[in-house]
């Protein structure tokens, strides 16, 4: 198995992060629509492996958590 892009693997790391902080949030705040985008935001990377898609989803996801916050 090949390694994979480096620009694919700095993209994992943010929108990880990110849904991390929103996972985190949403527990402390007891919201569950940053919870479940956080979950989603952590788990994406591992089904996608192209590099454009994988900042399109997770630009999408970010957006929807400004979107759809409570």
């Amino acid at each position: 198995m090949l390694m994979p892009d480096p620009l694919t693997l700095i993209g994992s790391l943010i929108f990880g992060a990110i849904g991390l902080a929103a996972f985190i949030y949403g527990k402390r705040a007891e919201l569950l629509t940053p919870m479940i985008i956080g979950v989603v935001l952590m788990a994406y990377p591992y089904f996608v492996s192209e590099t454009w898609l994988l900042y399109l989803i997770g630009c999408a996801l970010c957006a929807g958590l400004l979107l759809f916050r409570e």
